[in-house]
């Protein structure tokens, strides 16, 4: 199967999507080009899996050889579906206990902010002297977790407009929710689709309006229905699956 189009300013990197913005470079992981085998074939980032450790130490070089960077400039923390930004300063690969966080914002040149996805919204911000990753599933949105990385970056000096790129997540025309779900949206316009479905990418552009940022790019990729080839999914693969990831990077 041909991969599919790109809307612009996306590419296909390799296995991966790819994106430049103003101030940072972007790219998103597939779950191609890995070791891992079964469920988690075959480039598998989740360490939090059943997948063999050792593979997902090899699948994080390798997806590290696709950013230029060496793995141990990766950031990242331990996802909760909360709406903690970390203020990333000191140097990646410092030690440092294991927190509670799903957005990475850091105004190093030399490192990478990184997130782990199967099915939530990953958002890349950039502006320029700051970037940003954010986890944007259905309870971070709710949460705040827009509002908290825009914050982020402007903490950490990111000047002029801002723009953002969201990643493969699942979509409209795959996500069912409880009207549970569906009401922490409300107010928020085409965030419900027909009787059932929940549009976490119409959501976070909303949010991102709200927060400030002037530019939003959007791959258009559902992970549930653009094939299992293509990426992991928790819904779709009954929660036993991979994770791939979104990254950004001062550029």
């Amino acid at each position: 199967m041909a991969d599919p189009a790109l809307p612009d300013p996306f590419r296909w990197h390799d296995e991966h999507v790819a994106a430049d913005l103003p101030g940072g470079s972007v790219l998103f992981s597939t779950r191609r080009g890995g070791v891992s085998a079964g469920p988690f074939a075959s480039l598998n980032l989740g360490r939090l899996t059943d997948d063999e450790g050792t593979n997902v130490d090899e699948n994080r070089v390798r997806l590290a050889a696709a950013t230029g960077f060496r793995r141990e400039r990766f950031i990242y923390g331990r996802q909760v579906h909360g709406a903690t930004v970390r203020r990333a300063t000191e140097p990646p690969g410092a030690t440092r206990p294991a927190v509670a966080e799903d957005g990475q914002a850091t105004a190093l040149e030399n490192a990478a902010a990184l997130v782990f996805v199967a099915d939530c919204l990953p958002v890349m911000l950039a502006g320029e002297g700051a970037v940003a990753a954010l986890h944007g599933g259905w309870r971070g949105l709710a949460a705040g977790i827009v509002d908290e990385g825009v914050a982020a970056l402007r903490e950490l000096g990111a000047t002029g407009t801002l723009a953002a790129a969201l990643g493969p997540s699942a979509r409209s025309c795959c996500y069912e929710v409880g009207e549970e779900v569906q009401a922490q949206f409300a107010g928020v316009r085409g965030a419900r689709v027909g009787e059932r479905n929940l549009d976490l990418p119409a959501i976070a552009r909303r949010r991102l309006a709200d927060a400030g940022v002037e530019t939003v790019h959007d791959t258009g990729l559902c992970t549930i229905c653009a094939g299992a080839e293509l990426f992991f999914s928790h819904r779709r693969d009954k929660g036993v699956t991979g994770r791939q990831a979104g990254i950004v990077w001062r550029s």
